[in-house]
């Protein structure tokens, strides 16, 4: 428990906003259908999280305001994906300092574009770390300010203390993610381990929609089923 509590408390001196470490044997399968074996030898996933900016994640309700979704894409994306690998790599220098192996995965290394599939899940280490569930938007939800976060993780071989348990899905009824969607990407059906993301997500909707974004506004996200979220408009507007 005391390198946990080091790693952890490390990460929120660097400015982390949530840090929590998993247990991803049980999902070795999935990790090794995702990126091959070179990932799937690790044991332990260190979580690390970035809230975004309250303000500018309430901004892209205005999709055609230009100033709203620039700041969403720079400030959610260009600055703290830089922060996140940052934390990663040091934290990682630390574990391998105690003779561990580790290998740090960048808050944003896609490996498939057009299927929007990165060379590790960082929601499965995040839910399997207890930092949340996985919504009907297929985001990783956190108690405390919804799906607002991004996400970077440190895998390594370390005999670290799991922080958590997969998190208990909260959604309920709620369907305001599903609902909102403009190409109605999401089935709104909850998420189940052993269930592939295809059941509850259209990714080719949202690539599409994304690539039509980029041709009329020079950005190419959209993030309304990041904004809605009721679990983040902690005011209720």
């Amino acid at each position: 428990m005391a390198l946990s509590n080091e790693v952890t408390g490390l990460a929120t001196s660097l400015g982390a906003t949530f840090a929590g470490i998993a247990d991803i044997t049980p999902a070795k399968k999935a990790i090794a259908n995702q990126a091959g074996n070179a990932f799937a030898r690790y044991s332990r996933a260190v979580s690390i999280g970035v809230a975004l900016p309250g303000a500018i994640v309430d901004g892209i309700i205005n999709q055609d305001n230009h100033l709203a979704v620039m700041s969403y894409q720079h400030h959610g994306y260009d600055v703290i994906n830089p922060r996140l690998d940052a934390i990663v790599s040091r934290i990682a220098s630390e574990i391998q300092d105690r003779g561990y192996s580790v290998f740090p995965v960048a808050a944003s290394q896609t490996i498939d574009p057009k299927k929007q599939l990165a060379s590790f899940s960082h929601k499965l280490a995040a839910r399997m770390a207890g930092l949340g569930w996985i919504g009907k938007s297929c985001l990783l939800v956190t108690p405390a300010v919804g799906p607002r976060v991004r996400w970077a993780s440190v895998l390594t071989d370390a005999p670290i203390e799991p922080t958590g348990m997969g998190g208990k899905e909260q959604c309920g009824s709620c369907t305001e993610c599903v609902d909102i969607c403009p190409v109605g990407a999401f089935s709104g059906k909850p998420f189940q381990e052993d269930e592939p993301r295809s059941v509850r997500f259209d990714v080719s909707r949202c690539a599409t929609h994304q690539t039509e974004l980029q041709e009329k506004s020079g950005f190419h996200l959209c993030g309304l089923c990041l904004y809605v979220c009721p679990h983040g408009r902690k005011d209720g507007e």
